[in-house]
Formats: structure tokens, sequence, C-alpha cells
């Protein structure tokens, strides 16, 4: 069967459709997200679309980010994540989110380059997560600046530390285990074009 997903431009939030389970009643409301009940569904609504960005350093290492997560009591390793603010497209969101959460400041938007969407919890949440790609330099690595206080710390991993972290779990949720995953498979010299899908 085939994924009905909107056309993906990239400054366009992709959306899954479903237009047969449209909105019953609001059933909570905050500045950051809607609960709607969708008949025998509930779904958490974003007020803004949201952006996790993908930076590959020097074209063998990621940057991750590790962030104060209260309700789960931990300081995970994360991409660099977050929503856009008003009048802001998801590439200009990735832009900014990126450069307050690492430091590393990149004015040039075309070096976000647009991944494919992913479907962050399909029971809850009818709307794809918008991926950007950037690639860094080691330069603008070192040169970071400050980032927000939530960030705890800002860490390069090479691509096998990154495999050996998602194997051990240390890397465990599941936007940033997709998208590195990903990248992981593509970048395997191991794997045939026929079985990467090309």
């Amino acid at each position: 069967m085939k994924r009905k997903v909107a056309p993906h431009a990239p400054d366009c939030a992709p959306r899954l459709l479903c237009p047969e389970l449209g909105p019953v009643f609001l059933a909570h409301q905050n500045p950051w997200f809607s609960v709607m009940s969708r008949g025998a569904y509930y779904s958490i609504e974003y007020e803004r679309p949201q952006v996790a960005i993908l930076p590959v350093l020097d074209g063998r290492s990621i940057i991750m980010v590790r962030v104060k997560r209260p309700l789960i009591d931990d300081c995970p390793l994360e991409l660099p994540a977050g929503d856009s603010c008003d009048g802001e497209t998801p590439r200009m969101a990735a832009m900014r989110e990126f450069s307050e959460e690492t430091g590393i400041r990149i004015d040039d938007p075309l070096r976000f380059i647009p991944e494919l969407p992913l479907s962050e919890m399909p029971g809850r949440i009818p709307v794809l997560l918008s991926i950007f790609r950037v690639d860094v330099a080691c330069k603008e690595f070192d040169a970071r600046s400050r980032h927000d206080n939530d960030i705890v710390s800002v860490e390069a991993l090479s691509f096998a530390e990154a495999a050996c972290k998602l194997v051990e779990g240390e890397i465990y949720l599941s936007s940033p285990a997709a998208i590195i995953s990903r990248l992981l498979l593509q970048a395997s010299p191991g794997i045939s074009p026929r079985e990467k899908g090309l």
C-alpha cells in the first residue's frame, strides 16, 4: 500500500493526509500543541511546524547535543530540533534552532538541505517531521559560541561512535535514532546500491 504523503518542498511543512478523520472537538490546548479528538483517535497537533537538523561534521561525524529532559530525568543525546516561530519557514526554523542549540552560526539557507521527512508517532501525531541536513566544517565547529541553557553539551561523534551508541542504547530517542540510522546505512560501503534501493 502506497503511503499518502503531501508533496514536500523545503519551505513547506510536510503533512500526512487523513481527510476521513476530521477534528471532532478540542480536548486540550496550550501554546505548543493541541489535543484533538478525531473519532476513535486522539491526536497531538503542533501549532507550528517541527524540524530536526542532521549536522554532519567534515563528512564523517555527527554533531549531537545533550539536552536536559526533566520528564525522563536524563540528558539524552539528541539532534538539534525545535519548532518554527511565527512567519518562519521550516528551513528558517532549522537555521535558527541549529544556531541556538549548538552555537554554530550558518547564514546560508541553501546549506540546509531537506531530507525525507519522518513520522514520529503515527498513532498520535498526524504531521511529519521536517529534517534538514547541514554539512559543517571543523573550523565552524571549533568557532562555536554560547548555546541554549537547556543544552548540557555539544558533541561530535564519528559515524562508528554513533553506531555503537545506537546499538548500546545511549542514543535512544526515536527521531534521532531513525535519522542517524538512515545516514549510517546510506554511508555504509558494505551495502550494495540494490540493497540501498538505488
